[in-house]
């Protein structure tokens, strides 16, 4: 089940790595196997206890879960109370929908089902930190869609959230003209949240580090056709507004797109080279990211991605160099996620998971 299916349908149930200098038209090395995530390092732990988090998508299957059938933890309540004996501080939501059968009902996304909520994660010494929910697909904003923006903006609050975002990258496409509309449309949208006391985010996949299309010849319908060699994410920093628009950094996903994306068409026709360095544009954006994905991988040259989702410190990122480059530690939010977590024959094996991601996110030291 993908976030985008979870979230509509739950409620019926580095980069700093160290990358050698490729060869021509290959892509770049990928982070060496080694301590990766989990080891190294003396002294400070890099992140603080109060920071260590989780996006709830992680264990999707286990709010979903119906209690009557199983003794494992089974919806947001039991789920709270399992990640916090565990250690984990933080949790991000990934909509709020559970299984019918759960104290609460299926649908808490509500005011009523936001206070229920946040009783449980008090009740479990949590945080709520950000949520993927609803962004309006219109624009300009339908008075419908403003107003659901709007109700999720006060469950967000009686959440305690500081951010507010979606699971999705701003727009799909790979124009320049489309990213000034997304612009736009995310400068409108942050103002309101910024109104209600919450940074609005948006959230990457590879495709978003990938180049944009801004100039060279023009196709049969008047579209560019080439690259000025400036990443989709990096331009919409540029042209968004620092004080009402946030970005949430997926870092398995900016490994991705350095895997992926490393040459580009320039205007004059010509094949050039640009490798990403995911923590430098944190570096030099820093307050503008704070929020993160923590998702490891193993290397595989074999399925265009360049890496295997794995559980948090058993791959070969270096979030141990990542943290250290990007520094603020007292202000960046790491979010333990594994798509693939849930499995179909070990109904345990996502709070398993979980688990390992904590115990590999703390043991990170300077």
């Amino acid at each position: 089940m993908n976030r985008r299916r979870f979230l509509s349908t739950c409620t019926a149930a580095a980069a700093g790595v160290a990358i050698a200098a490729p060869v021509f038209g290959a892509a770049p090395a990928l982070a060496q196997p080694g301590k990766g995530s989990s080891g190294g390092g003396h002294g400070t732990r890099l992140i603080p206890a109060g920071k260590r988090g989780i996006i709830l998508y992680t264990v999707r299957d286990a709010i979903g879960r119906d209690p009557l059938s199983s003794n494992l933890p089974s919806g947001f309540r039991e789920v709270f109370k399992e990640l916090a004996r565990y250690g984990y501080k933080q949790v991000e939501f990934a909509g709020y929908g559970q299984h019918a059968n759960a104290p609460g009902g299926a649908n808490l996304e509500s005011v009523a089902g936001a206070k229920l909520l946040r009783s449980w994660l008090d009740e479990f010494g949590l945080r709520a930190q950000g949520n993927h929910g609803f962004i309006p697909s219109s624009w300009p904003l339908t008075q419908a869609d403003t107003d659901r923006f709007k109700q999720h903006l006060e469950i967000a609050n009686i959440l305690g959230m500081d951010h507010m975002g979606t699971g999705g990258d701003p727009t799909g496409s790979s124009y320049k003209a489309d990213w000034d509309v997304a612009a736009d449309k995310w400068n409108a949208l942050g103002r309101i949240a910024d109104r209600a006391g919450l940074k609005l985010y948006t959230h990457n996949h590879d495709g978003a580090y990938g180049f944009l299309i801004d100039g060279g010849p023009l196709d049969d319908q008047g579209r560019p056709t080439r690259s000025s060699g400036i990443r989709k994410l990096e331009y919409f920093l540029r042209v968004s507004d620092p004080k009402s628009v946030w970005l949430e950094m997926d870092i398995f996903w900016a490994h991705v797109a350095q895997y992926k994306f490393h040459t580009y068409t320039a205007h004059d026709g010509s094949t050039r080279e640009k490798v990403f360095d995911p923590a430098a544009l944190v570096v030099a954006h820093n307050a503008r990211y704070p929020l993160f994905h923590a998702k490891d991988g193993t290397r595989n040259d074999t399925n265009g991605m360049g890496y295997d989702m794995v559980p948090f410190g058993e791959g070969v990122i270096d979030y141990r160099k990542f943290f250290k480059r990007v520094g603020a530690r007292n202000y960046h939010n790491p979010m333990v996620e594994q798509d693939n977590a849930p499995s179909a024959t070990d109904p345990a094996q996502s709070l398993t998971h979980a688990r390992i991601g904590y115990d590999n996110l703390a043991a990170l030291r300077k």
